[in-house]
């Protein structure tokens, strides 16, 4: 059975983590290398009280989030990581990404007063918003966050207005297309000959302008676009010269990243083109705002089975989240999902399906919208009623973009927070 990290003598490097704000004084379950998976810890955690489990339910593994860490400072050592709020604002994530030495990057009032509730100094934080209400900056203002980005004229106006104080990054629209199917270029960012306009009119009303940032975009980027971004930042950074204005030092390359083999590329691709195009700006800062590298794989979800209904060959399933809730990241990042079962209905005795024997399956979401859709025709053994469903990689752009249609509210699921080992991570892998 998973014990406490406290009776873990072998956790002890594990404390700032633990001891973090937003995970001190949670449980966390540690896993043993040699017995636990986190697809073990769900069942543990469905038997020790199937009638009373609080679902659907997640699983937090900070062991992931380390090692996502780790791998960061070992690819991009020169970047310092601002993690994006928006892409999961769950407390024990910030917390223990803090403890881990994030920064953040925030979008509204509401993320940086999450940030701040868990003694993150305001200097920590960059209002990654190029356009902000005049509320919000006036917020920013009275607690100290005091770096911002900007892409227009008006938006220089209010802040000049509002907090004449704030540093300015200005956001910049890279020009080639890196084939993300999330293009923020479409929303965001100066266009090239736009640039000295808004320059000019930053150092009129008074404010420093101290970097440039960039989104090559997210999801599916061809990491490429990295040296055409950059070469464009490198680009405003002599314009600024040219225009007698102060020295920038920060470049901002942005979020969209992903883990696995695509970080690796992206890695090589920003480390070369930051030694291109910026080998003699010792006094460089750079920045990033990976999301999704941080939160997608850390978090896992347990859906319960609540009906079924038998179609000949065809087998259809209703769990009790879906496409409104937790699984929203389907329809809105074009997520494919996938999942194991485990067996706590009929056949308790059968606990993690391996069936040879599997049926074209469709999975609906428990709303009464048709559109509640998780799975089509996908391969699923036999399942009865209370049986569980399982997703891995399901962190990035989930509880965050949530709602509460048809009653079904996303917010109420609990977090069960976990340390698992490296070792069983890798096999944990393997299973899905």
């Amino acid at each position: 059975m998973p014990t406490q990290a406290a009776e873990e003598p072998h956790v002890t490097n594990l404390k700032p983590i633990f001891g973090a704000s937003g995970v001190k004084g949670k449980k966390v379950t540690t896993l043993s290398s040699q017995v636990l998976t986190i697809s073990d810890f769900i069942q543990s955690i469905i038997k020790d009280s199937p009638t009373e489990i609080d679902s659907p339910f997640s699983v937090l593994d900070l062991r992931v989030l380390i090692d996502l860490m780790t791998k960061w400072n070992t690819n991009l050592p020169t970047v310092k990581p601002f993690y994006a709020v928006k892409c999961n604002p769950n407390i024990s994530i910030i917390g223990a990404l803090a403890a881990l030495g994030s920064n953040f990057d925030c979008a509204s009032r509401a993320e940086i007063e999450s940030v701040l509730s868990l003694g993150v100094l305001p200097d920590r934080i960059i209002y990654a918003n190029p356009c902000k209400s005049e509320s919000h900056i006036k917020y920013a203002a009275s607690v100290g966050v005091n770096v911002t980005t900007f892409d227009s004229v008006g938006e220089v106006e209010k802040i000049r207005k509002w907090h004449p104080k704030c540093e300015l990054i200005l956001r910049i629209k890279p020009e080639e297309d890196s084939g993300a199917w999330c293009c923020l270029g479409l929303k965001y960012g100066a266009l090239v000959e736009e640039v000295p306009e808004l320059l000019r009119a930053a150092d009129m009303a008074g404010l420093k302008v101290t970097g440039v940032s960039f989104h090559i975009g997210s999801g599916g980027a061809d990491s490429r676009a990295y040296h055409g971004a950059i070469l464009l930042a490198k680009n405003v950074f002599e314009i600024v010269s040219q225009l007698g204005m102060p020295k920038m030092k920060i470049l901002d390359i942005g979020g969209g990243f992903t883990s696995g083999s695509k970080f690796d590329e992206a890695s090589l691709n920003i480390n070369d083109a930051i030694n291109s195009y910026f080998g003699n700006e010792d006094d460089l800062v750079v920045i990033g705002e990976p999301g999704r590298y941080f939160a997608e794989t850390t978090f896992t979800l347990a859906t319960k089975v609540i009906g079924k209904r038998v179609r000949g060959e065809l087998r259809e399933y209703w769990i009790d989240d879906g496409i409104y809730g937790t699984l929203n990241n389907i329809v809105f990042d074009n997520a494919i999902v996938k999942c194991m079962t485990l067996r706590f209905g009929s056949k308790p005795e059968n606990i993690t399906c391996k069936d040879s024997k599997t049926y074209p399956s469709t999975v609906f979401g428990p709303t009464c919208d048709s559109f509640d859709t998780v799975l089509k025709e996908y391969p699923l053994p036999e399942l009865e009623m209370d049986d569980w469903l399982v997703f891995p990689n399901m962190g990035a752009y989930t509880i965050s973009s949530g709602t509460n249609f048809n009653g079904f509210s996303s917010s109420t699921k609990h977090i069960h927070l976990a340390c698992s080992s490296s070792s069983s991570v890798a096999r944990e892998q393997t299973m899905f």
